[in-house]
């Protein structure tokens, strides 16, 4: 496999995401340049992580870490994936490959068209039984995992599961131990038991984890999930029990002897493996025991562990034939080196051979990857291609003689239809001078219907009963049209409150248009019945003219428009009532 100098691993956990950056030193070592850890928290009720969440985490880390796009290794989580080690009888290299796709049919538990699978060698041959690790993850699943991967500019080179990442990098880093050690990951979901000896390993996942944990502490306190997460981060760890002075917090107690209580659960589920490997798989006792996962993390976590099984217990450290180099946040690795365990196996596939080499890339990456080795034979077709078109190119350039002169000939016909153009653009000269002089009357003609419209408009929006206009005017510049001097002051018309006078009525007694004098506005006044509405039966007949054609009202300023000074009362019947209405398009005087 060709190196890279620059080496992006990513750890897609069931509520953790890791991303690291690692690069080839010169002597073909490893050496992490900078990480990050993103935890989205998921309620176990649901199905898994959100993809919209865990695009949007990894389109942040990676704007940390300033990658833009690239190849990438990454693993899915040990729940997410279906394993299986099964025994084979010891035949020929040639027989093998068809056993193995035979045993893959039969223990998978899904139609193996649904699934992508593939297969590992991991002891045995000779006059012993051959071992094979068989894994498995569902189509869908992966497709859905790869595309969201991909959506941030990464493209997949080794799709691994978790916990066998989590063993290369075990194997890398602890070569020299002998005997049998336990590599117990503890995640959100599940906890991963790897049986690591010289010649042999074995994996077993069990569905306890850290979201039991908070599960626990949920149903202790009666609190919902992120609430039970959050307690479980501030005062959990694990209680010593025995002789140990308990917190003064009894809150505090509380969550520390439910967290006791998860992890003695898991204890025991931790000895029924090792009693299963020993019988089963003729596996040796563990001597050593080592932890990793977001949730050993969790105070006390190594001290219970050594209490129950009296075994020496350490955090697994991946980074111990790893370099850090300078960029790397050297002070935080010691905090979180046992969570860097997968990043460091998946960034080994591309440096070095590994014991567990399995890849389950999806179907239409490997069909991508197969067509970029194809490359150069597509490359050779385009050649040949771009003879072809050459061979062509000499054939439509004599096509191309015999078009032009075709051109010639259509080029006279074309001049002759000039001549036929000019006329027309006379002509059309005339048609227009004949428009100018039409229009003023059309204009004439059409401002004569123009008053109807307006009668038939205000009548026909007007409510049915109880209201009634008396008196129409025009307006002209904030000025009535057509009153004499002795009823001009009576008939002025006055501003709203709260309005201003408009800018034409300032400085002009008229408006002027573009060409001359013109009505810009209605004035209508009236008078409405004594009705269980009173006054606001005129606000009905504003409301109506909002929607009319010819006049321009703001909806939001009613009291520009209506002016209504008598109050009801029970001594009179009727009312008096005042609408100003401005005209959208104003009227030419003549």
């Amino acid at each position: 496999m060709a190196r890279s100098t620059r080496l992006i691993s990513l750890n897609l956990g069931s509520q953790t995401i890791g991303l690291a950056e690692f690069r080839v030193e010169a002597h073909g070592g490893l050496a992490l340049v900078d990480y990050r850890f993103r935890e989205i928290p998921v309620d176990p009720t649901g199905e898994r992580m959100g993809r919209a969440q865990m695009l949007i985490a990894l389109g942040e880390m990676m704007n940390e870490l300033q990658i833009k796009r690239g190849r990438v290794n990454y693993a899915v989580s040990g729940q997410s994936v279906f394993a299986r080690f099964v025994k084979l009888p010891s035949v020929g290299e040639e027989k093998i490959e068809k056993i193995i796709s035979f045993e893959a049919q039969q223990n998978v538990p899904f139609p193996i068209d649904e699934v992508v699978w593939d297969y590992q060698l991991v002891g045995g041959g000779g006059d012993e039984p051959i071992q094979v690790v068989l894994v498995a993850i569902k189509v869908d699943l992966l497709d859905e995992v790869n595309n969201a991967v991909e959506q941030t500019g990464l493209r997949a080179s080794v799709v691994d599961a978790a916990p066998m990442a989590l063993y290369n990098a075990f194997r890398y880093s602890y070569s020299d131990l002998s005997g049998c050690s336990l590599l117990v990951d503890i995640g959100a979901r599940t906890t991963n038991l790897l049986f690591i000896e010289p010649a042999r390993v074995f994996s077993r996942s069990i569905p306890i984890g850290g979201s039991s944990i908070t599960a626990a502490i949920a149903r202790e306190f009666g609190e919902p999930f992120a609430a039970a997460e959050s307690r479980k981060k501030r005062d959990g760890f694990v209680s010593l029990g025995g002789v140990y002075a308990e917190p003064t917090d009894p809150d505090v107690a509380r969550v520390s002897k439910v967290v006791r209580s998860t992890m003695t659960r898991l204890h025991g589920e931790l000895m029924r493996s090792i009693s299963h490997y020993r019988g089963q798989q003729q596996g040796n006792p563990p001597e050593r025991i080592f932890l990793c996962g977001g949730t050993a993390g969790m105070p006390y976590m190594r001290e219970f562990f050594n209490e129950k099984l009296q075994l020496p217990v350490e955090f697994f450290n991946p980074l111990r034939n790893v370099a850090a180099a300078e960029p790397a946040p050297v002070a935080e690795l010691a905090r979180s080196e046992h969570l860097l365990g997968e990043v460091v196996g998946l960034a080994l596939r591309s440096v070095s051979s590994c014991p567990m080499e399995l890849n389950l890339l999806p179907r239409n990456v490997v069909r991508r990857q197969e067509l970029e080795r194809r490359q150069p034979f597509f490359i050779m077709a385009a050649a040949c291609f771009i003879l072809a078109l050459l061979g062509w190119s000499a054939y439509y350039t004599r096509a191309a003689q015999v078009m032009r002169q075709s051109t010639r000939v259509l080029q006279q016909k074309i001049d002759t239809m000039r001549v036929a153009e000019t006329r027309l653009d006379k002509l059309k000269k005339q048609a227009a001078s004949l428009d100018s002089v039409a229009t003023p009357l059309i204009t004439v003609i059409n401002d004569r219907n123009f008053w109807p419209e307006i009668l038939e408009d205000l009548n026909a929006r007007l409510p049915e009963a109880d209201i009634w206009i008396t008196e129409l005017a025009a307006i002209s510049g904030g000025k009535l049209l057509g009153t004499g001097d002795k009823h001009a002051a009576e008939r002025a018309v006055t501003p709203a409150p709260g309005s201003s006078p408009s800018p034409a009525s300032r400085s002009k007694t008229k408006p002027e248009t573009a060409g001359g004098p013109a009505i810009d506005g209605i004035l209508v006044r009236g008078l409405y019945l004594v009705n269980p509405k009173q006054q606001e039966i005129v606000v009905d007949y504003f409301r109506n003219l909002l929607s009319s054609p010819f006049f321009n009202i703001e909806a939001k300023n009613p009291e520009r428009v209506i002016k209504s000074n008598s109050v009801p009362n029970d001594t009179e019947w009727a009312f008096p009532y005042e609408l100003r209405l401005d005209l959208r398009k104003p009227v030419k005087l003549p």
